[in-house]
């Protein structure tokens, strides 16, 4: 259903409100929300940018380096709020050792000579102090060891947070030490792992998921505020943000997903069955009744009574069957039949109307042509009459409305049914609020129908006193319509689901001017270009006090000029073919050169 919303923006995405044909009729048909959106498209050039937004947050406040925010982020699932709670609350020494960071306090006053032997924890060996690396924790073995070890985490896919070798040490290797050393031997780890941290932004944080769209789109939505909500996708895709299925408001992500389920499976096929035949004693398959006579016959040749179900022989009179009695009441059996046939014409009831408002919306979702057509036409006669944007906005409340109809059906059917609710109503709240409910849906039901009938109306061919009388009743209705689905949204939010002790079932907010279209983010790196040498000597400082010089990781990065969120990584960056994707586009310039 929704992409016949979301691909189409002059009727969708124009999404105002049907009282602006009243307010001003003048105005531009799309809205534009006027304090920004609050989703924001993530695509694969602007991923970089993003993740920096957090890191500068982390790094200002704290005095970190990159490596070290990024730790801490990845720790608590990049939700900065909670890494600045956890830091009020429990201190800066408890933060940092939960995440596995180590800060050097101090420096080596007595650094080995670069010719002196050292040994190796690992591997029990000599080898040249230049070829051994010291971790912030302070701990420091041959560089071949560290590589292997990288190595062997890149490729388990742990290297997110790829931790020190020492024995139940908990700090986090340095990224740039990893990078540097891996990329000397396996340059493509390298890259995989420079694209395992920038993806841990989406990968790892609850406010940032991936577009569902097949095929994929490549973007990626982050979420400012309630994460259950519903978003529309640069791509044209309207989907839940919290369990990623098509946008089903007001039904709850448990209640669509079972309700999906029940529509996709077999388990309604298999009520019937229970309901219209019963099983061979023999071979177990459902057998039929076709006849008026109580003893029956299976296909495999086994004869038994259709009121019992046991097995017979095949001689029989209109009133019995020979060697066999069963005047015994079977009470279970009897309920257990008459339950399923309950629950099969509840199902359908629920099912039929459900279906009958979806094929509504594909029906009408083809007015949009027509309507173009009638509405070129009317603009040619000469009329007083000349804007005709209360059509579009009539249409566009025609689609939302009827989108929440048809997935209030779903909702009523486990909301008043005893799968979900069972031991949270009795049985007199529990039609007490059914009647309200069904009260507010009849009413929008038949809001919804005028609607769409007044839309359907061949208005190019009225007179002019014809079609004013339409649009004051598409105006109004469109009004009336979306103040009924209001008020649906608020029974349920605060009579239905809000009275109870289940907190699970939460439904994305109703908005009148329907779902929000996502934004693309864009962040502007506002520091000098001058201060990129700064940045590259920075970089490539000293990582755990090996000698070996690193090369520059993006650590500590602070100073990025120009206005874009389209920086791609730059391919030669680094030697071997590696490309650092930290680094902002004019350092990677400056050491090309």
């Amino acid at each position: 259903m929704e992409d016949c919303l979301g691909s189409d923006d002059e009727y969708y995405y124009s999404d105002q409100d049907s009282l602006d044909g009243i307010e001003n009729e003048d105005s531009d048909p799309q809205w534009i929300p006027p304090k920004g959106t609050t989703t924001k498209v993530i695509t694969k050039e602007s991923l970089l940018s993003a993740q920096k937004e957090d890191l500068r947050r982390v790094m200002d406040l704290l005095f970190l380096r990159e490596h070290h925010a990024r730790t801490l982020l990845i720790h608590y699932r990049w939700d900065v709020e909670k890494l600045f709670a956890v830091l009020v609350e429990k201190g800066k020494p408890c933060l940092f050792s939960e995440a596995g960071v180590t800060l050097i306090e101090h420096e080596d006053l007595d650094p080995p000579l670069p010719n002196s032997p050292v040994m190796c924890a690992i591997c029990i060996e000599d080898v040249p102090s230049v070829d051994t690396t010291k971790m912030d924790c302070g701990h420091c073995f041959c560089n071949s060891c560290w590589t292997e070890h990288f190595v062997v985490k890149i490729n388990e896919g742990q290297s997110k947070r790829i931790r020190c070798m020492a024995h139940k040490c908990n700090a986090i290797c340095d990224e740039s030490v990893v990078r540097n050393l891996v990329s000397k031997r396996h340059p493509h780890l390298a890259e995989k792992f420079d694209r395992f941290l920038l993806e841990s932004y989406i990968e790892d944080n609850k406010r940032v998921k991936w577009c569902p769209s097949t095929p994929h789109c490549g973007n990626a939505i982050r979420v400012e505020d309630d994460e259950f909500c519903e978003i529309e996708c640069t791509c044209g895709l309207q989907f839940c943000f919290s369990c990623l299925s098509q946008a089903h408001s007001p039904c709850s992500c448990l209640m669509w997903e079972l309700w999906a389920k029940k529509c996709r499976d077999e388990s309604e096929t298999v009520n019937w069955i229970t309901v219209h035949t019963k099983p061979c004693p023999k071979c177990h398959k459902p057998v039929e009744k076709n006849g008026g006579c109580n003893l029956v016959s299976c296909i495999c040749g086994q004869a038994f009574c259709w009121l019992c179900g046991g097995a017979t022989g095949r001689d029989h009179t209109w009133s019995s069957i020979a060697g066999h009695s069963c005047g015994r009441y079977k009470e279970d059996k009897e309920q257990n039949a008459e339950r399923a046939k309950r629950d099969l014409y509840r199902y359908m009831h629920y099912h039929n109307r459900y279906k009958a408002h979806t094929d509504s919306f594909k029906l009408e979702s083809n007015l949009k042509e027509s309507i173009q057509k009638k509405v070129a036409v009317s603009e040619e006669k000469d009329s007083r009459l000349r804007d005709f944007s209360w059509v579009n906005n009539g249409l566009s409340r025609l689609f939302r409305s009827r989108r929440v109809l048809s997935y209030s059906y779903p909702f009523a059917f486990y909301m008043f049914g005893e799968e979900l609710f069972k031991d949270e109503m009795t049985k007199e709240e529990r039609e007490i609020k059914q009647h309200l409910f069904e009260d507010q849906q009849q009413q929008l039901e038949e809001n919804v129908e005028k609607l769409s009938k007044f839309l359907e109306a061949p208005f190019d061919d009225y007179k002019e006193n014809e079609v004013m009388d339409i649009r004051m009743q598409v105006i109004n209705l469109s009004a009336i319509t979306d103040t009924l689905c209001q008020k649906m949204y608020d029974c349920i939010e605060s009579d239905l689901l809000g009275s109870l002790q289940l907190g699970i079932h939460n439904i994305a907010p109703y908005k009148s001017k329907g779902i929000e279209k996502a934004s693309e983010l864009t962040v502007c790196w506002v520091n000098k270009a001058n201060n990129a040498d700064k940045d590259l000597q920075l970089h490539c400082g000293t990582s755990g006090g090996s000698t070996e010089p690193e090369q520059p990781s993006g650590s500590g990065s602070s100073d990025e000029s120009g206005c874009s969120s389209r920086k791609r990584a730059r391919k030669g960056a680094l030697g071997g073919g590696f490309f650092d994707l930290n680094l902002p586009a004019e350092v990677i310039d400056k050491s090309d050169s």
